[in-house]
């Protein structure tokens, strides 16, 4: 196993203490903080007339003053699931790579999240989910717990209960497939030969989200080679079977009714099984080459492949079944990406299913500027500054739909320019619009860019996805690859929120056309009790928050009677202590929108998204304000447990340890500028 080279400090795992610098390729290692001002020379008032909103606010300030990194940029972790650690273990089982100390503190990681039940959830306080459940079961008996050790026999308990490997999802059925654990047969098809479809085919792989497009083509390499690595006796995990399985368990739960296009595709599959044992497949040889140099194409100097871990991981499994050695250039260098990927404390790794040092800090500048700290501050100059020398500026998977479109924008991660998305290039430019450089030139030049390419990726509806324009073949979520359900990137309510506040932002009018079609988009996306569904965070809090800021930015009239609806909406959520929850299962429960307990996050967007309507003075406003102050603590920060980030809805969330901290500073300064 490669050795998770980068340690990041426990105090930074929880953003509150601990600093980084980046090194080449994105590397990690601890470092002294940046010295700045001190803070009392920006602070608008003395400490004689200070409220207790000035006080929390700058205590706020001096937080991120103090966290900002030498290069100044800001980077907390992005804590998911224990799937992303655990299929970490599989990797360097499968490559034979295992290094026992590094594995042991993996599988310390691991069992750390196991809840006192003996499952494992998907995010904080969530209900058992079998296939993370499983895969975290496999991780640890390959890091040799027995299956009689308790943890395993509450684990197992607890899968046999659910039905066993059997009803996991697809990724969890390849991953012990990989292993001999689980029939390659019982996999859905996804045949290497999808990847001659030319682009103007209707189901071609640019039809596919980008995430999908970056996982599903190295993968479709390891399913055409079907690899397996048999495993000693004591690893193999056959006792998660709730009995010997059936030819007939092997296939697809159908839909009632006969003519459903989820019925119709487990048909198709069928088909699809019976061309792939055929010994003649004449276009495989050539369909594998293109593969295989998409997959190596699209590896960025740093190592990364689409800067997530299920592209990176696939990747580097891909070309190892192609024949490529360990220590292969491209493995190598998809290694050490990985590894810059870890969070590694003196018991513990954790493998981070993607990094976020952009957006981090994007919102911790944004978070500044809203505080009326001043535009000249040496903190904001130098995140301005480290923000520009990320723009984007190569044409990357995007063109393909666009191929008229200049390169512009921001990604997520330090490097990724295979793709740039719209969130991160909206925040980035609204974030630094403001601030005061020697030569603002280069800034007004990147934010053109950005602007220009932003708009060229509204799709036709009106509306925004995230990485893709008019990526809207819902019928590929039907497929029985999809149980993820995210196949595709279609335009969502809080994205297009997004893009009119960037647009009014910079001074364009609400009769632009961009924003008139995204205003139709909006108001047709509409929820019938007034939110709007959040798809990159939890969840129609965060929808509403960013479509009612992007409609007051824009210059819509709040008194309109479907913005009014919203906002009695969100008053009706706020919770008793004054501030605003929801449960991520809220995704699976439309009735549980907006319910649940008060986060700092949550109820900064409520108190944003309330005050964008004009709300500044209400009682609910108030009280959110009182509560976001009454729970901060004496360092400037907030806790907050609960996951409020969105990977895929209803199956993977997220936890961003900045959004407890730069969303509450936005909340807390918006008020405070508002009643000067």
């Amino acid at each position: 196993m490669k050795p998770c080279k980068h340690p990041i400090s426990n105090a930074l795992t929880s953003f509150n203490g601990a600093s980084l610098e980046k090194t080449e390729h994105s590397t990690l290692k601890t470092s002294a903080k940046i010295h700045h001002l001190p803070a009392s020379i920006w602070k608008k008032k003395s400490t004689e007339n200070a409220t207790p909103l000035d006080v929390s606010i700058e205590r706020s300030c001096d937080f991120f003053f103090r966290e900002q990194l030498p290069e100044g940029y800001w980077w907390a972790e992005l804590e998911s699931n224990v799937t992303i650690t655990a299929e970490y273990v599989m990797l360097f089982h499968f490559l034979g790579m295992v290094d026992k100390a590094q594995e042991k503190k993996l599988a310390r990681y691991i069992l750390s999240k196991q809840t006192p039940e003996g499952y494992w959830t998907i995010y904080y306080g969530g209900p058992g989910d079998l296939s993370t459940t499983i895969e975290a079961y496999f991780a640890l008996k390959l890091a040799g717990y027995p299956a009689d050790d308790p943890a395993m026999e509450k684990a197992r308990m607890f899968i046999l209960k659910k039905g066993g490997i059997i009803k996991s999802r697809v990724f969890t059925k390849i991953f012990l497939a990989l292993f001999g654990e689980f029939a390659w047969f019982g996999v859905p098809s996804m045949p290497i030969e999808l990847s001659l479809l030319p682009n103007w085919a209707y189901l071609n792989m640019y039809e596919f989200s980008s995430w999908s497009r970056a996982t599903i083509v190295p993968l479709s390499l390891v399913m055409a080679t079907r690899p397996v690595r048999k495993l000693p006796p004591w690893a193999r995990v056959q006792e998660l079977y709730v009995r010997p399985p059936r030819p007939t368990d092997y296939t697809f739960t159908k839909e009632e009714g006969i003519l459903t296009w989820k019925n119709i595709f487990i048909g198709v599959d069928h088909l699809l099984k019976i061309y792939e044992r055929s010994p003649i497949r004449p276009f495989m040889k050539k369909a594998m080459a293109l593969s295989e140099q998409w997959v190596l194409d699209h590896q960025e100097p740093s190592g990364d492949w689409g800067g997530i871990q299920p592209a990176m991981l696939n990747s580097i499994l891909a070309l190892n079944c192609l024949g490529y050695a360990n220590d292969h250039p491209a493995v190598q260098k998809g290694l050490d990406a990985l590894a810059n990927f870890c969070i590694e404390s003196e018991d513990s790794i954790v493998l981070q299913s993607c990094i976020s040092p952009v957006w981090d800090t994007a919102l911790a500048l944004k978070g500044l500027i809203d505080a009326e700290v001043p535009a000249d501050h040496p903190a904001l100059v130098k995140a301005t500054q480290w923000l520009l020398d990320r723009e984007v500026r190569k044409p990357g998977d995007w063109k393909i739909k666009s191929p008229d479109l200049e390169p512009g924008g921001w990604a997520f991660e330090f490097l990724n320019d295979w793709y740039p998305d719209v969130d991160d290039s909206g925040i980035v430019m609204m974030a630094m619009k403001d601030v005061k450089l020697n030569d603002s030139k280069a800034k007004n030049d990147a934010i053109k860019r950005g602007i220009d390419w932003c708009l060229g990726m509204q799709s036709k509806n009106g509306g925004w996805g995230a990485f893709d324009k008019d990526n809207t073949k819902h019928i590929l979520n039907k497929i029985p690859f999809a149980d993820l359900e995210a196949l595709i990137d279609p335009p969502t309510a809080d994205l297009t929120g997004r893009m009119l506040e960037l647009m009014g932002t910079f001074g364009y009018p609400k009769d632009f056309p961009a924003a008139v079609r995204a205003l139709e988009f909006i108001k047709s996306a509409q929820e019938p009790e007034g939110p709007w569904w959040g798809r990159w965070g939890v969840n129609y809090i965060y929808g509403t928050w960013s479509v009612l800021c992007g409609l007051q930015a824009i210059g819509e009239d709040a008194s309109q009677p479907y913005i009014q609806k919203a906002v009695t909406w969100l008053k009706a959520k706020q919770n008793a202590d004054g501030g605003w929850g929801e449960t991520c299962e809220s995704y699976n429960d439309p009735a549980l929108a907006g319910i649940g307990e008060s986060t700092a996050s949550q109820t900064a967007w409520a108190l944003l998204a309330l005050m964008a309507a004009g709300e500044k003075n209400s009682a609910s406003v108030v009280r959110g304000i009182e509560y976001l102050i009454r729970t901060q603590q004496q360092d400037g920060t907030w806790n907050e447990d609960q996951f409020t980030g969105t990977g895929f809805p209803k199956y993977f969330m997220i936890k961003y340890h900045i959004y407890r901290n730069c969303f509450p500073l936005m909340a807390l300064g918006r008020h405070r500028s508002l009643l000067s």
